[in-house]
């Protein structure tokens, strides 16, 4: 991958769908965080709801770096993040020259996932994932929706053929075996993402044969 020189802050832009499964967002941003990534957050519209939903937490821009802390239960005051706001078709993701090692959309909705295939761009986090494709950047996109229609398997085909990673939200049993708690079954599938992007993690225990 192109380095943008010493110096220049190159973030992962991750953003956040209104897909159910914003657990596995979380373990991903709070694993980005510990490795000392810099990260870029882009939480749409949608994905509030879906955050306030299933972990009671708001998320809100005037107020986002409190409502991230809250979300993810850890300290934010060393962390390298930015935010941009959903709506803003300005911000630094939606240019090419904006400098970004990659994206990953956790999780990533059936709408996302069209919206990127189709290049809707209708709101940052589509336009961003859109960018990374067309800079030859890492994108990985974490689809949780099942079953699937036959639409979706296209639009997840057309992701794979422009060098996107589609990495469903499907745990393995065999890190924490059959009593694995449902933390566990999160962080092996937030795992295999950072794995997707080559940063280094804990998150699971690595098959190691018999």
């Amino acid at each position: 991958m192109l380095g943008y020189g010493l110096g220049v802050r190159t973030p992962w832009i991750v953003g956040v769908s209104g897909a159910s499964g914003t657990p596995y967002a979380a373990a991903v941003l709070r694993a980005l965080l510990e490795a000392g990534c810099a990260v870029d957050l882009v939480v749409s519209r949608a994905a509030r709801l879906t955050i306030l939903d299933e972990t009671g937490a708001k998320f809100r821009d005037a107020h986002w770096r409190d409502d991230l802390a809250t979300w993810l239960g850890i300290g934010l005051a060393a962390a390298d993040l930015v935010h941009w706001p959903a709506g803003d078709l300005a911000a630094g993701p939606s240019s090419g020259s904006y400098p970004a090692r990659g994206m990953v959309v956790v999780p990533a909705s059936t709408a996302a996932c069209a919206g990127i295939a189709i290049g809707l761009s209708k709101d940052l986090l589509q336009r961003s994932a859109e960018v990374t494709l067309k800079e030859h950047r890492r994108l990985v996109v974490v689809p949780r929706e099942t079953p699937v229609t036959r639409s979706h398997l296209q639009h997840l085909l057309t992701l794979h053929d422009l060098g996107a990673v589609v990495l469903p939200a499907s745990p393995g049993f065999y890190s924490a075996g059959a009593r694995a708690n449902a933390a566990e079954l999160v962080d092996f599938v937030a795992g295999k993402v950072l794995d997707a992007i080559e940063v280094p993690h804990t998150l699971f225990t690595r098959w190691k044969g018999r």
